[in-house]
């Protein structure tokens, strides 16, 4: 690792923050000693917010109905081959019971978009937070209009994640159908806020036509978005889809990422996703040590989970089940971490 790269390290962990250039820079001249090196500042910077602290969310799966149509996407509308589900809310408060059980206290309520109306939505996030007074609900269903992340905030919903997928316009287009806007979903980011949400965005690594200047671009918009949460993880392709022959996103640079966006916003919410587990079996032992501090297992029900194949290979058993949180709290604490029974809120320093 040369001078340089270490001097912007050090200056990254010093003031979370890097021009466009400098960021390319970092990216373009990673090795093995850097990828090391940013991991350890990393997990300092994350002890020293968090502890050894690992947050658990029970993820469920909704609904798989999607009325978007972006090409990288398995469940997207025009997939005639997914068998598309939607969870009653009877089902959604089952989930719940058996996660409360296990420990779990906070609910990721995730699924195509307008899959399940707004009005059984806010029935369903009232019933969550009447049942379970301690949990925090977090909502991943991607965009609507100002007065629906209203009702649904007002309804109890604490956080709302919108993957942003790319801060760069036209790599944006790329990625979706014409009828998208990267406009609307820079809206609707800059609405959860402003209501009140404990907002996350983030984006693929290694998409189509994604470039180190692409990558830049997301993490300067991170760094001034200064989210609560950031969801990234490898581009996996869905045989069913236009990207469906496209090579997957690296593990390696992922991590690396991870270890970036770490040291421009210490506080965040960082999860080690699914899709770093499915490419990798110690993947999310790998994102906790370069500076995740969030895991997300399934709960959904087994039938649901084999219908929502957003791409191919997910894995939803194991590690990534809900109920073999006992493995992972083994796992965790293996490598010095902690499981912990919280609602895992956004440290506010």
């Amino acid at each position: 690792m040369n001078n340089s790269i270490r001097e912007l390290i050090d200056q990254l962990e010093q003031t979370h923050s890097l021009t466009h250039t400098e960021y390319a820079e970092l990216i373009d001249s990673r090795t093995a000693e850097a990828a090391s090196y940013l991991a350890g500042k990393a997990r300092r910077a994350c002890q020293g917010i968090y502890g050894d602290a690992v947050y658990i969310r029970g993820l469920i799966e909704v609904s798989n109905i999607c009325a978007n149509d972006c090409l990288y996407c398995g469940i997207r509308r025009s997939n005639a081959s997914c068998q598309r589900y939607q969870l009653t809310a009877k089902q959604i408060l089952s989930c719940c019971q058996e996660g409360y059980a296990l420990g779990f206290r906070t609910f990721v309520l995730q699924g195509g978009e307008r899959g399940i109306d707004i009005d059984t939505l806010c029935g369903i996030v009232r019933s969550i937070k009447k049942m379970f007074g301690d949990c925090a609900v977090t909502l991943s269903l991607g965009e609507y209009p100002y007065e629906a992340y209203r009702a649904l905030f007002e309804a109890g919903a604490d956080r709302y994640l919108l993957r942003h997928e790319t801060a760069d316009r036209t790599h944006y287009q790329l990625l979706h159908p014409p009828e998208m806007s990267y406009d609307n979903r820079m809206r609707c980011l800059r609405d959860l806020k402003e209501i009140g949400f404990q907002t996350g965005c983030g984006f693929m690594v290694g998409s189509p036509g994604q470039t180190t200047d692409t990558i830049a671009t997301d993490l300067k918009f991170v760094e001034t978005f200064a989210p609560a949460m950031c969801g990234i993880g490898p581009f996996i392709p869905h045989a069913d889809t236009p990207f469906g022959t496209k090579q997957a996103g690296s593990v390696e640079l992922t991590l690396y990422l991870l270890s970036i966006l770490r040291l421009i916003r210490p506080t965040l919410l960082l999860p080690a996703t699914t899709a770093l587990g499915t490419l990798l079996p110690n993947g999310r032992e790998q994102g906790m040590m370069a500076g995740a501090n969030v895991v997300m297992p399934n709960l959904s029900p087994p039938e649901a989970r084999k219908k929502y194949t957003l791409y191919n290979g997910k894995k939803h058993s194991g590690m990534e089940s809900a109920q073999h949180v006992a493995e992972l709290r083994q796992r965790m604490a293996a490598i010095g971490l902690r499981v912990v029974a919280s609602r895992g809120d956004a440290a506010s320093v």
